[in-house]
C-alpha cells in the first residue's frame, strides 16, 4: 500500500500506547475501510526527496534499477533535511556539526564528520548495568535518541531485560545486541521506524528471485520474541512470508539479553584466565543443560523442515543450524535434492567457534538441491538491507546512502583509490528511514565496492562484492578515528 503522508498501520492497542513522544507530533486518522481493526498513525512529514527515495522500494525493480546520477542528488537533499532537524534534537549531532563547522550537508564529504561509530551504541559505562543505575542508563540512551527517554519509569527494575521492557512499553523500541565482551549495544527506534523497516523487508528480501507472499510454511531457526535485531528480522519474515498456522521457530522462549550478556562475558573471562574454578564449573554445567535442550529443539525443528520438503517452504538461520538439518536428514535416509524447487533456503551468519566441515556450504547446497537462495547484507544499525542480484552482488536501496571510508573511518575513498573502479574500504552509511535516532553509522565491516557503471547483472552500479569481512576480529577493539571523541562527548553529558 502506498502511503504518501507517512501513514503507519497500527493495531488499536498500539494506537492507545503511542501518544506525543518527545517533540515528535502525531495525529490519528482512521482507515477508510475496515481492515482488521487497524488504524494509521501519521507521523511528521518528510521532505519530498526523502519520501520519494523511501517509497521507491514499493517497486523494487525500479528502485534497484535507478542510476546513481539520478538518486544521489536526492539523497544529499534528503540527508540535509534530516541533519537540520536532528542537530537540534540530538545534542551529539549538534556537537559534531559545531566542531566540524558544518551548517549544511552539500556533499558526502560533509556527512563524514557527522557519522557515529558503531561502538557509540555501547559507549555507556558498564558500571551503570552492574550497579543497576537504570536512570543513568536512560540518560545515556537519551543522548542518542530523538524522543526523551528519561521520563520512563524504571522503579523496581531488576535487570536489563526489565529495563528494555519499560522502554518498549513507552514506545521506545530499543534493539539490543551483545558482543563477545558481554556489553550490549542499545539502538532506539520508533514504531514508525519499525513499520517502514518491515515494508522494506517485504519488497527487498527475495528480490529479484521471488516476491513475498504469506503463503508458505516458515522455519525460523531461532527465537521469535525479544528486543533483538535477529528476532525482529524473524518476525518480519513470518509476517511477510508465513502461512497462518505454519510458523515454526527454534523456541517459544524469549531471548533474554541478560542471559546472552552473562554467557558472553563468561566466555571472555575464560579466554583471559580471570574466571574462578567454581565459576567455570557452574558455567560448564549450565552450558551442558542448555546445549542439550537446544539440540533437542533443533532436532524437532529439523524433522519439521524435512517433513515439509515436498512443498514450497522458507528456511532461514545460521550456517551451523542448516548443517544440523543436513545431518538429521542423513540420519533419516533423506536423499539430496528432495526439496521443492520453489522453496527458499537462506542460511548465513558467522561460524566462529562452531565445528563445521570445510565444505559445509557445498553439503548444505547439495542437500536442499535446486531451490531459491536469495541473499542480503544488513546489520542491527541498518533498517534497509541490500539484496543480492543474479551475479551475487549486493545492490543499494535508494533510501540508503553509502559512504566508503578509509580504515580509520575519517576519509572518503573514491574509484581513484582502487583499480578499474574496484575499491576496498570501511563501510559507512546513512539510513534515511530513522526518526528515532541518527541514521549515520561507521561500521566495522571491510567491503569491496565496484564503482563500475554497470553490475554484471546489467543493472546500474555501484555494487558490493560478496567478500565482506570485519576489520577487527570478534572480541577485539575496532579502532575508528571518531570513536574516542564521541565517547568523550557522552561522558561529558553523563557528568552533568
Amino acid at each position: 500500500m502506498h502511503c504518501n503522508d507517512r501513514d503507519y498501520a497500527l493495531t488499536t492497542m498500539e494506537r492507545a500506547k503511542l501518544d506525543n513522544v518527545g517533540n515528535i507530533s502525531y495525529y490519528w486518522k482512521p482507515y477508510s475501510r475496515k481492515h482488521d481493526g487497524q488504524y494509521f498513525v501519521r507521523g511528521p512529514k518528510m521532505n519530498s526527496d526523502r519520501q520519494h527515495l523511501l517509497d521507491m522500494i514499493l517497486d523494487p525493480d525500479d528502485a534497484y534499477g535507478r542510476h546513481p546520477r539520478e538518486i544521489e542528488p536526492m539523497q544529499i537533499s534528503a540527508v540535509n533535511d534530516v541533519f537540520k532537524q536532528r542537530r537540534g534534537q540530538i545534542p551529539l549531532v549538534g556537537r559534531r556539526a559545531e566542531d566540524a563547522g558544518i551548517t549544511e550537508v552539500r556533499s558526502l564529504a560533509d556527512l563524514v564528520p557527522l557519522l557515529f561509530a558503531h561502538t557509540t551504541y555501547k559507549s555507556y559505562p558498564i558500571s551503570l548495568v552492574e550497579q543497576a543505575r537504570w536512570d543513568r542508563l536512560l540518560q545515556w540512551l537519551n543522548s542518542l535518541s530523538v524522543a526523551d527517554t528519561t521520563k520512563v519509569d524504571v522503579s523496581g527494575v531488576r535487570n536489563i531485560d526489565e529495563w528494555l521492557e519499560r522502554l518498549w512499553a513507552e514506545g521506545h523500541m530499543v534493539l539490543s545486541t551483545s558482543g563477545s565482551s558481554g556489553k550490549c549495544s542499545f539502538l532506539n527506534h520508533t514504531r514508525g521506524d519499525s513499520t517502514l523497516k518491515k515494508r522494506h523487508f517485504k519488497y527487498s528480501v527475495g528480490w529479484p528471485f521471488v516476491r513475498s507472499s504469506p503463503d508458505r510454511p516458515v522455519f525460523w531457526l531461532g527465537p521469535l520474541e525479544g528486543p533483538n535485531s535477529n528476532v525482529e528480522a524473524g518476525k518480519f519474515t513470518v509476517e511477510n512470508w508465513g502461512r497462518p498456522g505454519k510458523i515454526y521457530a527454534l523456541t517459544d522462549q524469549p531471548l533474554r539479553m541478560s542471559e546472552v550478556s552473562k554467557m558472553a562475558a563468561m566466555r571472555k573471562r575464560l579466554a583471559d584466565g580471570t574466571a574462578t574454578p567454581n565459576e567455570i564449573a557452574d558455567f560448564e554445567e549450565e552450558s551442558r543443560v542448555k546445549g542439550a535442550a537446544g539440540m533437542e529443539s533443533m532436532r524437532r525443528l529439523a524433522d519439521a523442515v524435512i517433513d515439509h520438503r515436498h512443498e514450497p517452504i522458507y528456511v532461514t538461520g545460521q550456517w551451523g543450524q542448516a548443517m544440523m538439518i543436513v545431518e538429521r536428514g542423513r540420519e533419516r535416509g533423506i536423499a539430496d535434492g528432495e526439496f521443492h524447487p520453489k522453496s527458499i533456503v537462506s542460511p548465513g551468519g558467522g561460524i566462529k567457534g562452531i565445528n563445521l566441515p570445510s565444505d559445509y556450504k557445498e553439503q548444505i547446497a547439495a542437500f536442499f538441491g535446486d531451490v531459491l537462495r536469495p541473499g542480503s547484507y544488513g546489520m542491527t544499525e541498518m533498517a534497509q538491507v541490500h539484496p543480492t542480484c543474479e551475479a551475487g552482488r549486493y545492490h543499494r536501496p535508494p533510501g540508503l546512502i553509502w559512504l566508503i571510508l578509509d580504515k580509520s573511518g575519517e576519509r572518503l575513498v573514491t574509484p581513484a583509490d582502487g583499480r578499474d573502479g574496484v575499491v576496498e574500504g570501511r563501510f559507512a552509511f546513512f539510513d534515511l528511514v530513522y526518526e528515532g535516532r541518527w541514521g549515520g553509522t561507521i561500521t566495522g565491516d571491510r567491503v569491496t565496492v565496484d564503482f563500475s557503471d554497470r553490475c554484471p547483472c546489467g543493472r546500474p552500479g555501484p555494487t558490493l562484492l560478496d567478500n565482506i569481512t570485519r576489520y577487527a576480529p570478534i572480541g577485539e577493539d575496532d579502532h575508528i578515528g571518531c570513536a574516542g571523541t564521541i565517547d568523550g562527548y557522552i561522558r561529558g553529558a553523563l557528568a552533568v
